[in-house]
């Protein structure tokens, strides 16, 4: 199985009162996570936009498991859980540093046409994309 991760740095401003992380932040960090995987794999999301689709989430399931503080680092481990005709679901792991298991996530992405927002099947517009996604999720549906 192909994982991709990327380091954070935790911020200050990424903390709440008590110097916890604040949950919404672990979202934005899937999707620096979500951004590396595909980089790694040679495709970029800005190139996708810019051929005029877009990949809203559909779904998204988090559990937090142990909190993060403001002096640490992150690592977001990120791959394709399971990838079918129109939706790709990327599973999240966000460990400390001594790799204990912050929280884990999945999101649920479609490919929609950016102007009329109707879904796209990502082989039609990207067949080595697609072919790339089928190759390493760990279930085609």
């Amino acid at each position: 199985m192909f994982v991709s991760a990327k380091e954070i740095e935790i911020r200050y401003a990424e903390t709440d009162q008590m110097g916890v992380v604040y949950h919404a932040n672990y979202l934005v960090w899937m999707e620096i996570g979500r951004t590396k995987l595909i980089e790694d794999l040679g495709f970029t999301y800005a190139g996708l936009e810019a051929e005029g689709y877009l990949s809203p989430v559909t779904d998204l399931s988090i559990k937090y498991k142990a909190s993060m503080r403001y002096g640490e680092t992150a690592t977001v481990r990120t791959w394709i859980e399971s990838h079918g005709k129109l939706r790709t679901t990327y599973g999240y792991e966000i460990l400390h540093a001594d790799g204990t298991v912050a929280a884990t996530a999945t999101s649920e992405h479609v490919v929609v046409r950016k102007d009329t927002f109707r879904p796209i099947s990502l082989r039609k517009i990207d067949p080595v994309w697609d072919a790339k996604y089928a190759e390493i999720a760990k279930r085609v549906d």
